[in-house]
Protein backbone atom coordinates (compact mmCIF):
# COMPACT_ATOMS: atom_id res chain seq x y z
CA UNK A 1 0.00 0.00 0.00
CA UNK A 2 1.17 3.27 -0.79
CA UNK A 3 0.05 6.49 0.09
CA UNK A 4 0.41 9.98 -1.30
CA UNK A 5 0.01 13.00 0.40
CA UNK A 6 -0.59 16.58 -1.03
CA UNK A 7 -1.90 20.19 -0.58
CA UNK A 8 0.37 21.40 1.83
CA UNK A 9 1.87 25.30 1.85
CA UNK A 10 2.38 28.26 2.82
CA UNK A 11 -0.57 30.34 4.50
CA UNK A 12 -1.69 32.99 6.66
CA UNK A 13 -2.72 32.68 10.41
CA UNK A 14 -7.04 32.72 9.84
CA UNK A 15 -6.76 30.83 6.21
CA UNK A 16 -7.46 27.39 5.12
CA UNK A 17 -5.79 24.86 3.14
CA UNK A 18 -7.30 21.23 2.15
CA UNK A 19 -4.27 17.89 2.20
CA UNK A 20 -5.50 15.22 0.29
CA UNK A 21 -3.38 11.38 0.34
CA UNK A 22 -4.35 9.29 -2.41
CA UNK A 23 -4.26 5.56 -1.54
CA UNK A 24 -2.67 2.98 -3.72
CA UNK A 25 -5.53 0.53 -3.01
CA UNK A 26 -9.52 0.57 -2.48
CA UNK A 27 -10.26 2.07 0.61
CA UNK A 28 -12.26 -0.54 1.32
CA UNK A 29 -9.41 -2.62 1.96
CA UNK A 30 -8.04 -0.29 4.85
CA UNK A 31 -9.05 -0.07 8.35
CA UNK A 32 -8.55 3.72 10.23
CA UNK A 33 -7.33 6.44 7.61
CA UNK A 34 -5.90 9.46 9.35
CA UNK A 35 -3.12 12.70 9.51
CA UNK A 36 -0.23 12.70 12.36
CA UNK A 37 1.60 16.05 12.36
CA UNK A 38 5.45 16.61 13.58
CA UNK A 39 6.46 20.04 14.02
CA UNK A 40 10.24 21.01 14.55
CA UNK A 41 11.84 19.67 17.64
CA UNK A 42 8.78 18.12 18.36
CA UNK A 43 7.60 14.85 18.64
CA UNK A 44 4.84 13.21 15.94
CA UNK A 45 1.65 13.36 17.15
CA UNK A 46 -2.36 12.01 16.06
CA UNK A 47 -4.15 14.82 14.60
CA UNK A 48 -7.27 12.82 13.48
CA UNK A 49 -8.73 9.76 12.65
CA UNK A 50 -11.60 8.16 10.53
CA UNK A 51 -12.62 4.37 11.18
CA UNK A 52 -13.88 2.62 8.35
CA UNK A 53 -17.13 2.92 10.62
CA UNK A 54 -17.39 5.97 10.57
CA UNK A 55 -16.19 7.11 13.86
CA UNK A 56 -14.11 10.30 13.70
CA UNK A 57 -11.45 11.47 16.36
CA UNK A 58 -9.83 15.27 16.92
CA UNK A 59 -7.35 16.46 18.55
CA UNK A 60 -8.42 18.72 20.90
CA UNK A 61 -6.09 21.19 19.74
CA UNK A 62 -7.83 20.91 16.28
CA UNK A 63 -11.56 20.59 17.08
CA UNK A 64 -14.16 22.70 15.54
CA UNK A 65 -11.25 23.96 12.66
CA UNK A 66 -9.95 20.60 11.24
CA UNK A 67 -12.67 17.72 9.46
CA UNK A 68 -11.23 14.82 8.01
CA UNK A 69 -13.50 12.82 5.12
CA UNK A 70 -12.94 9.91 2.91
CA UNK A 71 -13.67 9.82 -0.82
CA UNK A 72 -14.16 6.11 -1.91
CA UNK A 73 -14.33 6.35 -5.47
CA UNK A 74 -11.21 8.43 -5.73
CA UNK A 75 -9.52 6.20 -2.65
CA UNK A 76 -8.59 9.54 -1.32
CA UNK A 77 -8.71 10.73 2.41
CA UNK A 78 -8.46 14.93 2.83
CA UNK A 79 -7.86 17.05 5.70
CA UNK A 80 -9.93 19.90 5.43
CA UNK A 81 -8.27 22.93 7.29
CA UNK A 82 -9.81 25.80 8.44
CA UNK A 83 -8.52 28.59 10.85
CA UNK A 84 -5.30 28.24 10.55
CA UNK A 85 -2.90 28.72 13.44
CA UNK A 86 0.99 29.14 13.86
CA UNK A 87 1.50 26.70 16.00
CA UNK A 88 -0.22 24.28 13.17
CA UNK A 89 2.79 24.86 11.34
CA UNK A 90 4.46 20.75 10.70
CA UNK A 91 4.70 18.44 8.41
CA UNK A 92 1.59 16.53 8.02
CA UNK A 93 1.88 12.92 7.51
CA UNK A 94 -1.37 10.28 6.31
CA UNK A 95 -1.48 7.09 8.11
CA UNK A 96 -3.68 4.12 7.42
CA UNK A 97 -3.96 0.71 8.83
CA UNK A 98 -5.07 -2.54 7.31
CA UNK A 99 -6.34 -5.84 8.80
CA UNK A 100 -3.18 -8.37 8.95
CA UNK A 101 -3.58 -11.85 10.52
CA UNK A 102 -4.83 -11.30 14.25
CA UNK A 103 -3.58 -7.75 14.20
CA UNK A 104 -2.98 -4.48 11.79
CA UNK A 105 -0.68 -3.13 9.57
CA UNK A 106 0.53 0.20 9.14
CA UNK A 107 1.40 2.18 6.40
CA UNK A 108 2.52 6.15 5.83
CA UNK A 109 2.74 8.76 3.16
CA UNK A 110 5.68 10.97 2.84
CA UNK A 111 4.42 13.99 3.93
CA UNK A 112 3.93 17.62 3.24
CA UNK A 113 4.72 20.92 4.62
CA UNK A 114 2.43 23.19 6.06
CA UNK A 115 3.54 26.41 6.98
CA UNK A 116 1.33 29.41 8.46
CA UNK A 117 2.63 32.63 9.02
CA UNK A 118 1.05 35.38 11.79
Amino acid sequence: VQLQASGGGLVQAGGSLRLSCAASVSMFSLNTTGWYRQAAGKERELVTRLTSGGTTYYADSVKGRFTISRDNAKNTVYLQMNSLKPEDTAVYYCNADSVYGSGYKFYWGQGTLVTVSS
